[in-house]
């Protein structure tokens, strides 16, 4: 058996999942947050179905954190190990691998150094990816790690699609470019869309929507991704949940002098205040409560709705114009897995496109599924994304 964990590290959480590669059996999950606070720890042993098992140990860093991973793996009650031998490999997601990362990578210092140097592009991530790495390289520092870069997918990109219209000394000095996020996710439901159908991505046109509480669209022409919403920063695209997504930049100086605060301050509240919980007038990010305030006469609730399927069909347009045609439209994630009503909404707009849509096919949440009709040009799908599988399946590509 070659086991891989699969570790999703943030600032004061950390994620974990065993899969064994081979049969691509999902073994234990599960979460370690609080991390410096006070510490929570939830532990699943999915192959004996023995279900959630809650704690509270202080977790005063990740090292500690890890070391409650591993022991709770290795428990010789619930655990799924007998020992830290049987970890075959340990697979990190990192947020940011600037131009350096077009693919995954083993962890070696040249490799830290690098994600090291995109910290000032990620700063609330890439800091706390490498302190999950450092923290497992303390505790077994024989087993091979591998680094899973969001941004690595949208690397095909061309220059047209990836340079912004600003002077090019910017781009030489400092790397201010397209990147994209989210790209474990398209590359997997892509994938995995191709698959459904019983086609090769390579043959393909697709469009990714991967939409939740983050948000990002992606172009994939024939298996490489062409353009994605999402920029130098997750800050781009779409309106997501508390983030704007696309706004004209001079607001940011606008809304500054207006009101007396900080560029700073002003990027907080792009990033933490607006989005549909902006356009909602604060009532919620969450997509179920402004569907509940929605069908319940609420106008603000309705217009956040409005403005976020319009802004995924706008993208969901051009990205077919880029491509000079689409084959496939894939939504995945919260939203795109779970909302039936916000894919209707999307939809709606795409009958130009020879999608034809199957409102009773589109009764269904978190599952594969088709829910345009059997003779319809363009698929539309719903496709669950397994951002901890992919990361495990391309670990053990580089480490087997």
């Amino acid at each position: 058996m070659f086991n891989i964990l699969v570790i999703n590290c943030g600032s004061s959480s950390l994620k974990f999942q065993v899969i064994e590669a081979e049969s691509e059996e999902l073994l234990a999950k599960g979460l370690c947050e609080r991390i410096g606070i006070d510490g929570a720890l939830t532990y699943e042993n999915v192959k004996a179905g023995t279900g959630k098992k809650n704690t509270t140990p202080a977790i005063p860093n990740h090292k500690v954190g890890i070391q409650l991973v591993l022991d709770a793996l290795t428990d010789p009650e619930n655990g799924v190990i007998k020992s830290l031998d049987e970890i075959s490999a340990i697979g990190h997601r990192v947020v940011h691998g600037g131009e350096s990362f077009s693919a995954p990578a083993v962890i070696d210092e040249r490799v830290i150094k690098a994600i090291e140097e995109c910290a000032d592009l990620a700063p609330l991530h890439n800091p706390a990816n490498l302190v999950g790495i450092r923290a497992c390289q303390a505790v077994m520092p024989n087993t091979p790690m591998v680094a899973v870069f969001d941004t690595a997918f949208h690397q095909t990109m061309p220059a047209k699609a990836y340079m912004y219209a600003i002077p090019r000394e910017y781009y030489e000095k400092y790397k201010i470019r397209r990147y994209g996020f989210h790209g474990t996710s398209h590359d997997y439901v892509s994938q995995e869309a191709a698959a459904f159908l019983g086609k090769k991505r390579e043959d393909l046109k697709i469009i990714v929507c991967h939409l939740g509480n983050g948000a990002s669209i992606s172009a994939v022409r024939y298996g490489k991704c062409v353009d994605t919403s999402m920029g130098l920063t997750p800050l781009e695209g779409l309106a997501m949940g508390t983030r704007s997504g696309d706004i004209d930049p001079a607001i940011i100086e606008y809304i500054a002098n207006k009101e007396d605060i900080t560029v700073h301050k002003v990027l907080t509240i792009l990033q933490k205040e607006s989005g549909v919980l902006g356009l909602s007038d604060g009532l919620s990010s969450d997509f179920r409560d402004l569907g509940k305030g929605k069908a319940e006469g609420d106008e603000s609730a309705a217009l956040a709705l409005d403005s976020f399927a319009y802004r995924v069909a706008k993208y969901i347009g051009s990205y077919a114009a880029a491509m000079d045609g689409v084959d496939v439209i894939a939504f995945t994630a919260g939203v795109g897995e779970n909302d039936p009503d916000t894919r209707a909404q999307i939809c709606s707009y795409l009958d130009y496109l020879d999608a034809d849509f199957d409102p009773i096919a589109n009764n269904v949440r978190g599952k594969a599924a088709m829910i345009s009709k059997a003779d319809s040009k363009v698929k539309e799908l719903v496709i669950p994304t397994n951002e901890e599988l992919m990361i495990a399946r391309q670990t053990f590509k580089l480490v087997y």
